[in-house]
Formats: C-alpha cells, sequence, structure tokens
C-alpha cells in the first residue's frame, strides 16, 4: 500500500458526473482518491504519485481505457486495474481481460459493488503469506508444479526457478481455485464464483476463457496443446499438475 490506512485509488473517466461521484464515495469509504478525466492525465498523475490501484472508464475521448490498459502492462507496471465498461460491451470486457486488467465492473453499477471489487483485488494482492509452522499436507495442497513452473497459492506466486512470473491478480485467484480442485472438472461459473464474482454474471464464461488463455501462455510448452490446464469439452476446465 501506498499509504499505511488508506489505499490511493486512481478513478479515470470522461464523465464528470461520474467521476465526481465515484470519487466522493471512495473517499467516504475509507480511500485516498486522485480523478484524471482521459488517459493522457492519468498518464501524468502516474508519472507523479503512487497509486494503489486504477479503476479506468473503458470508453474515452482519445486513448481507450484498454488501450492504457495494455500500455501499462507492456510497460512492466503491476498496478491493479479495474475497468469500467457499458452492459453492453462484452469484447470490450475480453478485451480489457485481454490486454491485462484485473478485473471489470458493468455499467451501471451499486458504489457499493465498486468498493467491494476494490477491496477484493488489494485483498489479493497484499494477502500475508501463510505462518511458516503450517503443516506438510497444507503446503503439499497450496502448491502445484506444472514441468518447470511451480504455483504457491498460500503466497499467490508464480514461479520458473529463481525467476518470478508475474499474475495478475483475477490469474492469480483462478490459478489458486484451478489448484483447490487440481484433477477434478469445475465449470466456468463455479471457477468464476470461487473467484469472488458473480456467477449469473452474463460475461462469466467468456471471462474464464480469457483468462485460462492467458495462464496457459505463461505455463504451458505450447498453450494451443495444453498439457496442465486442459479444456474438457461443454463441462469446464481441468488441472493437472506433476
Amino acid at each position: 500500500m501506498t499509504g499505511q490506512d488508506q489505499p490511493h485509488i486512481l478513478v479515470v473517466d470522461d464523465d464528470d458526473r461520474l467521476r465526481d461521484l465515484l470519487t466522493r464515495y471512495l473517499a467516504e469509504n475509507g480511500f485516498m482518491v486522485s480523478a484524471a478525466r482521459d488517459a493522457a492525465e492519468a498518464r501524468s498523475s502516474l508519472a507523479g504519485l503512487q497509486f494503489d490501484l486504477v479503476v479506468l472508464d473503458v470508453l474515452m475521448p482519445g486513448e481507450k481505457g484498454v488501450d492504457l490498459a495494455r500500455s501499462l502492462r507492456e510497460g512492466g507496471s503491476k498496478l491493479p486495474i479495474l475497468l469500467l465498461t457499458a452492459l453492453t460491451e462484452t469484447e470490450d470486457r475480453i478485451s480489457g481481460l485481454e490486454a491485462g486488467a484485473d478485473d471489470y465492473l458493468a455499467k451501471p453499477f451499486e458504489p457499493r459493488e465498486l468498493v467491494l471489487r476494490i477491496e477484493a483485488i488489494l485483498r489479493r494482492y497484499t494477502e500475508a503469506p501463510k505462518p511458516v509452522a503450517e503443516t506438510r499436507r497444507d503446503v503439499v495442497e497450496s502448491a502445484a508444479r506444472f514441468g518447470e513452473f511451480m504455483f504457491d497459492a498460500s503466497k499467490m506466486t508464480l514461479q520458473r526457478g529463481d525467476e518470478h512470473i508475474y499474475l495478475t491478480s483475477s490469474e492469480q485467484a483462478l490459478l489458486a481455485a484451478l489448484v483447490k480442485r487440481r484433477g477434478e472438472t469445475t465449470t466456468r461459473e463455479e471457477l468464476h464464483g470461487m473467484m469472488g464474482g458473480n456467477a449469473v454474471d452474463p460475461g462469466a464464461s467468456r471471462s474464464i476463457d480469457v483468462q485460462v488463455t492467458r495462464l496457459r501462455r505463461k505455463f504451458e510448452e505450447d498453450p494451443k496443446q495444453p498439457r496442465y490446464l486442459q479444456t474438457v469439452r461443454g463441462r469446464g476446465y481441468v488441472l493437472y499438475a506433476d
């Protein structure tokens, strides 16, 4: 966290009314908040200040929110990103996840849900590792190896030897859910629910598909012919660990 008690949130939205509403509401709920009306202003803020999370509108004049998210990830930024999208913009939501966003929230939404989504993302990023005094069974159940890669669900880390593989908070949550159900077929809706999402979200299945594709690129030798994270046609996904 950038502050001792208050996470610093950057709200980026070209809608003056919504931006002001979100800024006030988040401030009233314990966050330090800065605001930007477009990607250019957001870049200026990001260059000069430290943030814990960005709330980013997808459709903005000039540089789109998805393009900004992709640019941040390509530049090596690990800053959590929550996208705000219109309910009908399914492909924009998918594009956002593919660009490296951690989560999305469809408009219109209840401000309280936004707070809960932000808290869930920050919790995934800052959750402390388990105590050293965990049992061997705990260690085995929270860790999984895929060839040269090791995922530790207690720390939400993916390693290849000494190399740390970056995962968004959503990818961490999905891989942890798959590790918990290793060897078992789990539906997309179940996985979405285990990650803290709404299982009846109309975009849930497609979102899981996108996240699975991204995960395969990070530890499968051939993502198109996966050895570990496999699709069970008509049912969902299953993870086989070494």
